[in-house]
């Protein structure tokens, strides 16, 4: 593992951490994206990441570090040993698997192995329950997720122009995405 992490807990254990800490994410108004423990030492590292459509600020992520700690240390779900819990958002490299996924990627450059036909790479204009349409030189194209791989989000370094980004219309997520100007970050306790 990188950085002489030794996984402690297995996919059962996460899952079963995940289970007890999800209704504190979900009170939070946040999606569990994942969560996993690790070991460095005589140490456990938590690691926790969460989510939602209006994103992760630094308060946001602070806010549920310290309620999933107090519910670990209430619950002594991790027992007597030292651990530092680490809350954070999922970062650029995070594949789009689920339609939440695509949905918060909107306006972003994508890239999708897509069934029968290989890599498309695109912009993405709209996600729903069903699928996404992707602008590509050819036009834009509507893709089921059913078709779809994970999706990865490409690293530009020009911005987009907010009058082309005003033509992706939807006026739910513009509202949202204006009413919350909070930095992306993580956040930890310290345990």
């Amino acid at each position: 593992m990188p950085g002489g992490l030794r996984s402690t807990a297995g996919p059962a254990d996460d899952r079963k951490l995940a289970g007890l800490i999800e209704p504190v994410v979900s009170a939070a108004g946040m999606d569990l994206e994942s969560v996993r423990m690790s070991t460095a030492g005589k140490r456990r590292l938590l690691r926790v990441v969460v989510d939602s459509d209006h994103g992760v600020s630094l308060d946001d992520a602070a806010d549920v570090s310290r309620d999933v700690s107090a519910l670990l240390d209430a619950s002594n779900a991790l027992g007597d040993v030292p651990y530092t819990l680490e809350v954070s958002s999922p970062g650029v490299d995070r594949p789009l698997t689920e339609p939440r996924h695509w949905r918060r990627a909107r306006g972003r450059l994508v890239r999708v192995k897509v069934t029968g036909e290989g890599p498309v790479e695109g912009r993405l204009l709209a996600a729903d329950a069903d699928g996404v349409t992707l602008g590509l030189p050819a036009g834009e194209r509507r893709f089921p997720y059913d078709d779809l791989g994970a999706g990865s989000v490409q690293v530009e370094f020009g911005r987009i122009p907010d009058a082309e980004l005003d033509d992706l219309s939807d006026p739910e997520l513009d509202t949202v995405l204006t009413e919350n100007t909070g930095d992306l970050g993580a956040g930890g306790d310290g345990h």
